[in-house]
């Protein structure tokens, strides 16, 4: 029975065949979306599960509330995890990791360093935790011991080639040597953080012993069985047992008196698992994705699949009078209903699976593009690999049942006496199932519309908005450190090439950077709790002129004036929680050690205006500059139109003045721009996504309006013979559809609205929603669905009324 019902499924395929490759290619872009959007979604969700313990491993975060700023900090103090597992028995095992910046690194007697970012600090408990498997050594001695380090084997490759690297010494910034004693497979790529080098913790120079300083990403691996929510409960006992004390000899309070003055401090445990998707704390050890998008992504997948599928079932019902007959002749001659609803269940299936060939081959051409707009490295080899290949098996029989079960209930309905004396009416204004799913197509389609213009249109703002200082034309050479005390010479030597305006040298710019918070207290404050929290970066006497900032009170830093050594310039944000209202002369101080026992004391000489330095996501900061040599990197506002001609000049002083160094740099607006590479990439995947859903759309449409029309084929007929023109059998086949587009316009408006106020919610600083946005939404379904609509309309308009008539 079976090979009876493909043969004539084939069969009725091969005879239709518009109908045939409406229904197969729609399906196939609309299975081809929804694959590739699974591999997306799958890939995100699959982060950091590579690791054996992962279902015991977990991270202290912490939230601190102090001097008007609630921080959120993926780090802890690095006595954390010592501290836990000596206290409490259900910590197996911990680690911790400190990231350090760009390092320059290189083999022992090599001139030439390379410039390596993914370098990190750890403890030998590293292999206890995380499940890095070793090429070469031992993980329980790995990092063991001062002056050691594991290497992955793509670095192992860069730097030593075919040779053995096992015991190899390697330099870092030219002043610190490092013998690697493990060679490790390279992090997998859906890991939350991905590390070349790792240093023992040994030799980790930072301020041991500090609860009140925030600087180590901690992890634990707790024993099985161990309820992480009524362990994270042993951290109050923590902070009343370590974090008071040292509080109290630093601010001179205690914890009550601390959170009587409107402070706080908490640590809670966030899964492993989880910190890629739901973790939106400060100082991660790379970017994040977000939850947010997975939804988005898979309620687009679904939509599209959806699409695809009310096109099957719309061109189904809409051929029924064509297959009318045929149910009527098999019933005569004595099928059961249930034979037919399995002949017409079949085609369905026949018909999803060839799109699914057809899906998959469009997966394999798209699948290099659409890493690229997504920042993937996916492979269509994923697809057949356990993990995916009952979803690929499953996939086309769902959405075969699913899009064919309709039609087969509906078609096998029809009485055979009926039928066959071609009494049934299946008109398009009966059809109100039909022209629910238009409108639910539509209305999908219009819902993708508005959101792509939402999204464009903030990351327009993002990109374009005043952000207090001028990021074009700043060109940023990295790595200045490793000149040492010619860094100041690199600068003024390229000051006086032509087309630079001017220079700076500073680790800290208002892009993804170094950052440095402290608390600073107005002079006579003897309240410690009544501490600012803010950013403080050392600058040189250029930095503001340089970056374009403008400063609305007071004066910049002066060469001419002696005492700018303990001067301090502050933004508007700092002034404001500070209280101050003439500001200028008056001083405020910070401790100038961990155990606050000296105090550096600054005069405020100037104000500058509020500028971004953290993601729009974020309200403006306290933040202060004070003069000091941070020489991280080298910042050039330059005014040339040659502008590759000026870098060249630039990269041949570098190697004038530091021979061997590599030479990196880039623009300070693309360094901008990188903090909303999230953005970006969701707004392009959302235009492309929105433009394939109107696609599959118009092409049911389009198939539908065919139909239809040809259904009435002897009505236009008889209005041409009666006298009707061209424009108003267009009109008349057109408006039925264009109705329904525009109450899909109206049901979309509210869903679409409130779907993307959810979204810009995230923004400290957005865009408003406004009319506009859905009424060019609305024009764009109405003149897509006219043009759909109006060429099979036009072509049933000029149809000679004779060939039409003919038979009556």
């Amino acid at each position: 029975m079976l090979t009876n019902y493909l043969k004539i499924a084939w069969r009725t395929l091969r005879k239709q065949q518009g109908f045939t490759f409406i229904n197969i290619f729609g399906l196939a872009v609309g299975l081809a979306c929804c694959l590739l959007i699974m591999l997306y979604v799958l890939d995100e969700l699959s982060f950091d599960r590579y690791n054996a313990k992962a279902d015991r491993i977990y991270r202290v975060q912490s939230d601190i509330k102090f001097g008007g700023n609630d921080m959120h900090f993926a780090v802890t103090p690095d006595p954390m995890g010592p501290t836990l597992k000596k206290d409490y028995p259900q910590v197996e095992q911990f680690v911790r990791l400190h990231q350090r910046g760009t390092w320059l690194v290189k083999r022992t007697g090599e001139p030439t360093s390379l410039r390596e970012d993914n370098i990190t600090f750890a403890d030998s408990t590293l292999f206890d935790v995380f499940t890095l498997p070793l090429i070469s050594g031992d993980p329980k001695r790995a990092l063991s011991e001062p002056n050691t380090m594991v290497i992955s084997e793509s670095a192992a490759k860069r730097h030593f080639g075919n040779q053995n690297p096992m015991g190899q010494p390697m330099v870092f910034d030219n002043n610190k040597t490092f013998k690697v004693s493990a060679v490790m497979r390279d992090m997998p790529k859906n890991s939350h953080f991905r590390s070349d080098f790792f240093l023992s913790m040994l030799n980790d120079d930072y301020p041991w012993g500090q609860w009140l300083s925030n600087n180590h990403h901690t992890y634990l691996l707790l024993k099985p069985g161990t309820d992480a929510q009524v362990f994270s409960k042993n951290f109050t006992t923590v902070i009343e047992k370590y974090v008071g004390p040292q509080a109290m000899q630093l601010i001179g309070t205690s914890m009550d008196q601390f959170r009587k003055a409107g402070n706080s401090v908490g640590y809670w445990l966030i899964p492993l698992t989880d910190i890629h998707l739901h973790s939106k704390q400060q100082v991660e050890l790379a970017p994040n994705g977000d939850i947010q998008y997975v939804y988005i992504f898979s309620a687009v997948a679904l939509f599209i699949l959806l699409i695809a599928c009310i096109n099957f079932m719309n061109l189904a019902t809409a051929r029924s009078a064509k297959r009318a007959k045929e149910v009527g002749v098999r019933k005569v001659m004595g099928s059961e209903r249930q034979q037919l609803i399995g002949q017409f269940m079949t085609e369905s299936i026949l018909t999803t699976v060839l799109a699914m060939v057809l899906a998959i081959s469009i997966v394999a051409i798209a699948l290099p593009g659409f890493n690229t707009i997504a920042g993937k490295e996916m492979s269509i080899v994923q697809l057949v690999s356990p993990y995916y290949l009952p979803l690929l098996v499953a996939l086309p029989i769902v959405v075969g049942l699913l899009a064919g079960s309709y039609p087969a209930f509906f078609l096998s309905s029809f009485q055979p006496i009926t039928v066959l004396k071609g009494k049934i009416n299946v008109s398009f204004k009966s059809a109100g199932l039909r022209s629910g799913l238009v409108v639910f197509q539509f209305m999908m389609s219009v819902v993708l519309i508005v959101g792509t213009i939402i999204v464009y249109r903030q990351i327009t703002y993002i990109q374009t908005k005043n952000v207090g200082f001028k990021r074009d034309q700043v060109l940023t050479v990295n790595g200045v450190y490793a000149m040492g005390k010619q860094a100041e010479t690199f600068k003024q030597e390229v000051l006086r090439l032509p087309g630079v305006v001017s220079g700076s040298i500073s680790g800290y710019l208002p892009t993804p950077s170094n950052r440095n918070d402290n608390a600073f207290f107005a002079e006579g404050e003897s309240n410690r709790n009544k501490g600012v929290n803010m950013q403080n970066w050392g600058v040189d006497y250029d930095y503001v002129k340089t970056l374009g900032m403008q400063l609305v009170q007071g004066r910049d830093f002066a060469r001419s004036f002696g005492s700018d050594s303990s001067g301090i310039i502050l933004n508007e944000a700092a002034v404001k929680v500070l209280g101050f209202k003439d500001p200028i002369g008056k001083r405020v101080w910070r401790f100038d050690d961990a155990q606050g026992k000296t105090q550096k004391t600054y005069t405020i000489i100037g104000v500058v205006k509020n500028f971004h330095f953290e993601s729009l996501r974020r309200n403006i900061g306290a933040l202060s500059l004070v003069l000091d040599s941070n020489s991280g990197a080298a910042s050039f506002r330059v005014s040339s139109t040659n502008l590759p001609a000026l870098v060249s000049q630039i990269e041949a002083k570098w190697k004038q003045i530091t021979p061997g160094q590599p030479f990196s740099y880039q623009f300070m607006d693309d360094s901008f721009d990188e903090m909303y590479r999230a953005e970006q990439r969701v707004g392009t995947i959302a235009l492309t996504f929105a433009a394939l859903a109107i696609l599959i759309a118009c092409l049911g449409l389009f198939g539908l309006a065919a139909f239809m029309a040809e259904q009435r084929t002897k009505e236009i007929g008889v209005r041409k013979v009666l006298g009707a023109s061209v424009g108003s059998i267009i009109g008349l086949l057109s408006k039925d559809f264009l109705k329904l587009v525009f109450i899909s316009i109206i049901i979309a408006s509210p869903i679409a609205w409130y779907a993307m106020s959810q979204w810009l919610s995230d923004f400290a600083y957005k865009i408003d929603i406004e009319w506009w946005m859905f009424a060019l939404a609305g024009i764009l379904a109405v003149g897509i669905a006219l043009l759909t609509v109006s060429f099979q309309s036009i072509k049933a308009a000029l149809m000679n009324p004779v060939k039409s008539l003919r038979s009556e």
